[in-house]
């Protein structure tokens, strides 16, 4: 059982969640499906309706940028599917999109002054984010190089340490990340864990689970499904307690005029951290999201759990094929047993090892450039979980302002390419990537060692 839905009277599984929670016939006029609400403001009853919403003591909607009613259910909804049994008070918060999401939960939390450590093996938009954002405002980011080795992570905490970061399957190596052990070296240090979950999904990983604190996504990817619409979700667990170390969390530990003298820690207890980003980062900041792109996300999650099964189905299939071919150096996936991840893929992805991994082709980029142009059902594009399979060159692209040894070390080779697998026939799959290795067996050897 995932956790009681706030209108469930039991608890429920996923599938079931993913299609309810959150949400309820609307009142008005008994529309099954929640309305989108294309608008930017609220109307007030009265004088003092107005001044009590804007003090908080009514609850209801003044502005969209501040809070929508489709936004809500969506929120609602993904705060369920992510916090289950074991976070069941978790709060979400959806913004314009994934990198958004990061920034604004990072925000949450750091001043300038503060430390980052995170994962080496993560998503190279996020890696810039670290080192050139939040370093011109005075936020320093170490990376671990070996993200399963806790000490690796103990060396790396200095006191000025805020908060530990990883994606559980990194982007594009699929080389998995042990959350549970960061979690207690974060735990340990006082400081919380925050985890991208976009490439599992609550659907296989619910992070909280394995102590770890905050979690975000992007919606675009595999939430959504369906390719249409930005946007991105924070999801606060509120079990971590940020009065524990007052003065590493001064934002939320002392007097705040909004709250009539108040602290967010005694304001909202272990939700402190979340109401402030929600109040103060993502309402002040302005990275909403629009209430249709909500909508479009909601439709998207009633169909989570059966899109990524079949994702990861296909993803095995298409991984093992690749793995027998002459043409193909190495395979990056979890999910087979060759990999030196097969062991944390049994125990955080044992429904499913995800659709976005890596190979490498023997010949480099000649190589990987007449595989990737020879394809005809896979889409050459910048995104991540689509119901359609996609196939994108890394070194060339998203890693292309780095250097070639920074790629390397990254391994980010010139014939790696990354696929994310879809939900069409995994024979029809195969069929096309034997296409391209075609294409490959047809390049003149001097071609290939060029």
């Amino acid at each position: 059982m995932l956790g009681v839905d706030e209108n469930a009277v039991e608890p429920v599984g996923f599938t079931t969640a993913q299609v309810h929670a959150g949400t309820e016939p609307d009142a008005a006029f008994g529309s099954r499906i929640p309305p989108v609400y294309l608008s930017a403001g609220f109307v007030f009853d009265d004088f003092d309706q107005a001044r009590d919403r804007f003090a908080g003591d009514e609850p209801g909607y003044t502005y969209s940028r501040s809070g929508n009613p489709t936004t809500a259910a969506v929120e609602r909804r993904l705060a369920v599917l992510e916090g289950g049994a074991v976070a069941p008070n978790a709060e979400a918060i959806v913004v314009g999109s994934g990198q958004a999401a990061l920034s604004v939960a990072l925000l949450g939390i750091l001043q300038a002054g503060d430390h980052v450590v995170s994962a080496t093996s993560i998503y190279e938009g996020t890696r810039g984010l670290l080192r050139d954002n939040l370093a011109r405002l005075g936020i320093e980011s170490s990376f671990v190089v070996d993200a399963n080795d806790p000490d690796a992570w103990r060396r790396a905490i200095r006191p000025e340490t805020r908060l530990l970061f990883a994606e559980p399957i990194p982007n594009p190596t699929n080389d998995l990340v042990d959350i549970e052990a960061i979690a207690r070296v974060a735990h340990e240090a006082g400081i919380p864990l925050i985890v991208d979950n976009t490439l599992a999904t609550p659907y296989l990983l619910r992070p909280f689970e394995f102590g770890a604190d905050i979690v975000v996504h992007s919606a675009s990817k595999f939430l959504s499904g369906h390719g249409t619409a930005l946007g991105g979700v924070i999801v606060d667990a509120g079990t971590f307690d940020y009065s524990a170390r007052p003065d590493s969390f001064p934002h939320l530990n002392t007097p705040q005029r909004a709250l009539a003298g108040r602290t967010y820690v005694e304001t909202y207890g272990r939700s402190a951290s979340v109401a402030y980003t929600r109040q103060v980062v993502a309402s002040r900041f302005g990275p909403t999201l629009s209430p249709f792109n909500a909508f479009l996300l909601q439709q998207g999650l009633e169909t989570l759990s059966l899109r990524v099964a079949q994702h990861s189905r296909n993803a095995l299939a298409v991984a093992a094929w690749l793995e027998g071919r002459p043409e193909v150096e190495s395979v990056d996936y979890a999910g087979l047993a060759s990999s030196p991840h097969h062991v944390l893929a049994l125990k955080y992805l044992p429904d499913g090892q995800g659709s976005v991994f890596s190979f490498t082709l023997r010949g480099g980029e000649p190589a990987a450039r007449a595989f990737h142009d020879a394809l005809r059902l896979f889409s050459r594009m910048t995104h991540l979980g689509d119901v359609r399979s996609l196939v994108l060159h890394p070194a060339s692209t998203t890693h292309t302002l780095l250097t070639e040894q920074e790629r390397l070390a990254n391994g980010i080779g010139p014939g790696l390419l990354r696929l994310s697998i879809g939900i069409e026939d995994a024979d029809d799959l195969i069929r096309d990537l034997a296409r391209g290795l075609a294409a490959v067996r047809a390049l003149e050897p001097a071609a290939l060692a060029g």
